[in-house]
C-alpha cells in the first residue's frame, strides 16, 4: 500500500501513541450519550446491510462497540501499531491496513462506512479525495456516518498521551462538510452538531454526519 507522503506524520504519530491511546480511550462511547445515539441510529438504518467498515478505526474500539451490538464489522486504519492493538485487544473482529484516500475495495461493495475523527488530519483538498473515495466504494443505498471537530483552523501537537509527536489537527465549519459531501455525490446529508462533554474529551464543538448514497431512481431514504 502506498501511503500519501503527507499521511506518513500520522501514521508515524498514532505508532508513537497506539499503546497510550488504546488503554486512554478504551469504552470512550460510554461517557458520550450521542456517540451511543448516532451508532444504534447507523445501526437500525444498516440493518442487515453487509459488509459494515470502520475506517480510522484506531484500536477497535468503535467496531467493538457495534460488534457487541451484534455488527459484523471490519476495521481500516493507517497504523500498523494501532491495528497491532486492535488484532490483540478484539480478536474475533478482522482488520486490515489502508488509506481512505486510496481505498483498496471495488466500486459498490461495502454497505455501510463508519469514519470516527477520521478526516481530522486531512486538508480539505484531502477531505474531498477521501469523500469522492467512500462513495465509490458505497454500494448504492449505502450509508456513510463520520465525524469531525467543528470550527475553522489547525492545532498543532508535538506531544500527547505522553509522547513526541509531529501532527496537525484541523477543524471544518459544517457547510464544507455539507458542500464536499454533495459535490462527492451524495444525495442525502444530515450534519448533526453537539456541544464537548466538560471533562470527558477535548473541548471542541463536535459533528455527526449520515450520507446516503443514493440508489438510481430512489428518493429520499
Amino acid at each position: 500500500m502506498k501511503v500519501n507522503p503527507d499521511l506518513k506524520k500520522v501514521e508515524n504519530a498514532y505508532d508513537a501513541i497506539a499503546a497510550e491511546w488504546a488503554v486512554a480511550f478504551a469504552g470512550e462511547h460510554e461517557k458520550k450519550p450521542k456517540d451511543r445515539e448516532m451508532l444504534a441510529r447507523f445501526a437500525q438504518e444498516i440493518g442487515c446491510g453487509r459488509p459494515v467498515w470502520d475506517f480510522g478505526c484506531g484500536p477497535g474500539n468503535t467496531a467493538r462497540y457495534l460488534r457487541d451490538r451484534g455488527m459484523e464489522i471490519s476495521g481500516l486504519d493507517l497504523s500498523e501499531a494501532m491495528l497491532e492493538q486492535a488484532r490483540t485487544l478484539h480478536p474475533d473482529i478482522h482488520f486490515r491496513k489502508g488509506n481512505i484516500l486510496g481505498l483498496d475495495f471495488e466500486d459498490g461493495t461495502i454497505a455501510g462506512v463508519i469514519a470516527f475523527y477520521a478526516i481530522i488530519h486531512f486538508t480539505k483538498e484531502q477531505v474531498a479525495a477521501a469523500f469522492r473515495e467512500v462513495f465509490r466504494v458505497l454500494k448504492p443505498g449505502g450509508l456513510f456516518l463520520l465525524t469531525y471537530h467543528v470550527g475553522e483552523g489547525t492545532i498543532h501537537l508535538e506531544a500527547f498521551l505522553g509522547k513526541r509527536v509531529d501532527i496537525d489537527v484541523l477543524f471544518f465549519s459544517s457547510g464544507f462538510i455539507f458542500d464536499t459531501l454533495r459535490e462527492s455525490g451524495f444525495e442525502k446529508v444530515e450534519i448533526i452538531e453537539r456541544e464537548p462533554y466538560p471533562g470527558v474529551e477535548y473541548q471542541s464543538r463536535r459533528a455527526y454526519v449520515f450520507a446516503v448514497k443514493e440508489s438510481a431512481g430512489v428518493g429520499a431514504r
